[in-house]
């Protein structure tokens, strides 16, 4: 209705379409909550999380051996795609053997779930593994490493840049927690320890 020739403008609902027929099922729960494998590269575990910065986010990926608990591949970006997810995977290729009926876990995030990513586990002969929707406690080790990280690193300070924040990473990663923290699940020792510990038995 028109009052004096002034008229209410409608605004139109902003949607946003997300299409899921893009990306394939996801891959059944192989572990089921067992978090043990009977020797190295049997099962890697995966995960993505954030760590705020003055400049902005830094989205941080690990892989582990869920024999050692040793972080086998990395990545950090700026921006939460599927090079993260694939940066990490080609580092644990390069440094680890891949044997028949190696099971890849993860969550259902769009970083494990897309085509090139699972095309790629499908190449490698990599059989991929995912926990149930929005259930954390599916993929406790990896979460368990993200909560170390933070707990131990990153809740205390804030960075001014993504590019510190990477550096002190980095440096827990490698320089502190797979050569000097201890597990108690492997015996009180550092995943390194326990690898070279399994390898001379």
């Amino acid at each position: 209705r028109r009052l004096g020739r002034l008229e209410t403008k409608r605004v139109r609902r902003f949607r946003v379409i997300v299409e899921h027929h893009q990306l394939p099922p996801p891959a059944p729960n192989l572990l089921h909550q067992r978090f043990a494998a009977p020797a190295l590269n049997r099962v890697w575990v995966g995960d993505v999380t954030m760590v705020p910065t003055r400049g902005g986010w830094l989205y941080v990926v690990v892989l582990l051996d869920l024999c050692s608990r040793r972080v086998i591949g990395w990545a950090m970006r700026e921006k939460p795609d599927q090079q993260l997810t694939l940066t990490a995977l080609a580092m644990a290729i390069r440094q680890r053997r891949i044997h028949p009926g190696l099971i890849h876990h993860s969550d259902q995030g769009v970083q494990y779930s897309c085509v090139a990513y699972q095309q790629q586990l499908l190449g490698l002969g990599i059989t991929p593994s995912m926990s149930r929707k929005g259930n954390c406690y599916d993929n406790a080790v990896a979460e368990s490493f993200f909560s170390t990280l933070k707990n131990e690193l990153v809740h205390h300070q804030m960075y001014p840049t993504r590019e510190e924040a990477s550096r002190e990473i980095f440096a827990f990663i490698e320089g502190f927690y797979n050569r000097q923290r201890l597990h108690q699940s492997l015996g009180y020792l550092s995943p390194l320890d326990f690898e070279d510990r399994i390898s001379e038995s």
